[in-house]
C-alpha cells in the first residue's frame, strides 16, 4: 500500500521500526506512545507536517534500527535533524549522556522543543498505567521537567 502522504508514511514507518517493542508495562505497544505524542501535537494546535512525522518518529534513531540516513533519505533532512535533536547519543559513557543530552535540547529547534514537551506530557499521562508507588511517579514527572528547562 502507498501512503497518502508523509504523515501517513511515518506512521507507517514507526510502527514497523518498534515493532515487537512494549512500553515499560509489557503490554501496550511501543506505537501507541508515539500515537500519544502527535496527538498530543494536535491538541496543542500543530498541523506543520514535518512537526507531525517528526512525533511518530522522535524515538526511531535511538530505539531502533534507523539512523539519520534513513530518516533523511525516506522523509527529507529537516525532519532527521529534528529526530536527531531528540536522539540521546548513546555513545558517550553513561555518565555524559544526559548532560550532553540537555544541552542538544537546549540548542535544539523549537520544532524539536514542542515535540519533547508533547513526549514529556505521553510520558507523564503514561504513568497512570505505571505500578509506581505515588512518590515514584512524582520523582518521574521531577525528572522529565528538566527537560523544559
Amino acid at each position: 500500500m502507498v501512503p497518502k502522504n508523509k504523515l501517513d508514511f511515518s506512521k507507517q514507518y514507526a510502527k514497523k521500526q518498534h515493532k515487537g517493542q512494549y512500553r515499560k508495562n509489557n503490554k501496550t505497544p511501543y506505537w501507541r506512545h508515539l500515537q500519544d505524542v502527535v496527538k498530543n501535537l494536535e491538541m496543542m494546535g500543530i498541523k506543520d507536517e514535518s512537526i507531525l512525522c517528526s512525533g511518530w518518529l522522535h524515538d526511531s534513531i535511538e530505539d531502533t534500527s534507523s539512523d539519520f540516513d534513513d530518516i533523511s533519505k525516506n522523509f527529507g533532512k529537516k525532519i532527521a535533524q529534528i529526530v536527531s535533536d531528540l536522539t540521546k547519543e548513546t555513545r558517550l559513557p553513561k555518565n555524559q549522556q544526559e548532560k550532553n543530552y540537555l544541552k542538544q535540547l537546549s540548542d535544539s529547534s523549537w520544532q524539536a522543543k514542542v515535540v519533547k514537551f508533547a513526549d514529556i506530557l505521553a510520558n507523564v499521562s503514561d504513568l497512570k498505567n505505571s505500578e509506581l508507588n505515588n512518590l515514584q511517579k512524582i520523582i518521574q514527572v521531577k525528572y522529565k521537567i528538566k527537560y523544559l528547562n
